[in-house]
């Protein structure tokens, strides 16, 4: 670590600025390809900064010095080692655009005692966001140089919810100020299911939006440190039925057409609250939440609200059927109610 304080330097990303504009383009373009039997690419050796796709994942290669290197191999693998002659450097494969998809990851990690992560690594673009849900990490936990917002548990473990701001430092995007934000797990793994939708819902229910997505890739870090990894990925997992948060759960009758709403109450401040909504018979819905006294609607997520006050109406933006809303007590703590049609 040579006694260098707080997270690994925000760093990568000046990147020759992803190749200009047209070729940029391309890229997007051309991210959802799939890889068949006969499609498939031989093993890739990267040590310089680049992105591209191999064998139907996007990959991420980025270090400001030294000899760390990854090898892109079959389907969603890669390996990587790097020693202490790199400052900062961070890789792996993933998905262009990101998404609210579940992951699952397997393989081995090894960062001995130093400075490096282990994480579902992504950015979004209005707000500019870095963000990281970190699984597995050496002798520096980025709990301990973040403000910590909350937690929330998901996937077997519980993470700790964090923000941090970069100040005029490189980004997708050039040099920018934005901030980080992180879900850092409490019990260490080197494989498993990360289910996103309940690290992003969580993030937002403590005001940390993202905006739209650019890539987002299961990456090994490592910052003036030593280490290797070798890194499985795809897309599905186990189901989780959610994040677990305090409150009473409650699930009203059924509405029209089979749909069905069960209401959660979650966090809990002096002036406000969080309700949560999970629908499940449709997926083309209308709930109706019947707030109490002078409750007052103050922040929404993974749903179009109508109303203010009073009688809310929630209808399906393409995020699901988990969304929540943020009340304001203005002197009455009651949790609301809802009821569900579908159509």
């Amino acid at each position: 670590m040579n006694n260098v304080p707080g997270p690994p330097r925000s760093r990568r990303r000046g990147r020759v600025r992803m190749l200009a504009a047209a070729a940029f383009a391309a890229v997007l373009a051309t991210t959802a390809i799939v890889a068949s039997p006969a499609q498939a690419e031989a093993d890739r050796q990267v040590c310089s900064n680049t992105e591209g796709n191999h064998n139907g994942f996007f990959f991420s290669f980025w270090k400001d010095s030294g000899d760390a290197c990854m090898v892109l191999r079959e389907n969603g693998r890669y390996s990587s080692s790097w020693s202490r002659s790199t400052n900062n450097w961070v890789g792996g494969k993933g998905w262009n655009p990101g998404t609210r998809r579940t992951i699952s990851y397997s393989g081995t990690y090894n960062p001995g005692n130093n400075n490096s992560y282990l994480a579902l690594y992504g950015w979004t673009r209005n707000p500019l966001v870095e963000y990281y849900i970190v699984e597995n990490f050496g002798s520096y936990n980025p709990s301990s140089g973040a403000t910590r917002l909350g937690s929330v548990t998901t996937d077997g473990g519980t993470y700790d919810i964090l923000r941090s701001q970069r100040v005029n430092q490189p980004s997708i995007d050039g040099t920018a100020t934005f901030y980080q934000y992180w879900s850092v797990r409490q019990q260490k793994r080197s494989s498993g299911t990360i289910t996103t939708a309940n690290h992003f819902d969580a993030w937002a229910r403590v005001g940390l939006n993202l905006g739209n997505h650019y890539y987002q890739i299961m990456a090994t870090e490592g910052y003036q440190s030593q280490g290797s990894s070798d890194i499985t990925l795809r897309e599905g997992g186990s189901s989780d039925p959610g994040p677990t948060d305090p409150g009473n759960p409650t699930t009203p009758p059924p509405g029209n057409g089979g749909c069905s709403v069960s209401v959660n109450r979650a966090e809990d401040w002096n002036d406000r609250f969080n309700t949560t909504f999970s629908v499940s018979g449709s997926n083309n819905w209308t709930v109706t939440i019947r707030t109490n006294g002078g409750q007052s609607l103050q922040n929404s997520w993974n749903a179009t609200i109508s109303g203010n006050s009073g009688t809310l109406t929630a209808r399906p933006n393409g995020n699901g059927n988990n969304f929540g809303i943020t009340l304001y007590k203005n002197g009455n703590n009651t949790t609301p109610t809802a009821t569900c049609s579908a159509g």
